[in-house]
């Protein structure tokens, strides 16, 4: 891959696990394996709320490589349930409520 742009390198990668080795950002792999797709998912949506100002290569790997420190760190910290990343997990509160009136026989 060296002889590739970065985006032609970004679309290369493909788990959690090749875009943390790709950007230099050490990790754990047990908290990788119970994430991969919440951290993934947050890299893109920090990316996607703070676009890169800066053209420059080196300027946009360290801009991505930040963010996805960031999302690590997040479920370093804490959890998927917790972080809700996907909508299953906003919507999820635990409890339900069903008026009286609402169930049938």
């Amino acid at each position: 891959m060296d002889d590739l742009t970065l985006d032609e390198a970004m679309e290369e990668l493909s788990s959690a696990e090749d875009f943390l080795d790709f950007f230099g950002v050490p990790y754990a792999p047990a908290v990788v394996h119970v994430n991969r797709l919440h951290i993934l998912q947050r890299f893109h949506d920090y990316l996607a709320n703070n676009p890169c100002p800066e053209a420059a290569e080196d300027a946009r790997r360290a801009h991505y490589r930040r963010f996805l420190e960031l999302a690590y760190a997040d479920f370093t910290r804490s959890d998927a349930v917790s972080e809700k990343v996907f909508a299953v997990f906003r919507k999820a509160r635990g409890t339900a409520f069903v008026p009286l009136g609402a169930i049938q026989r």
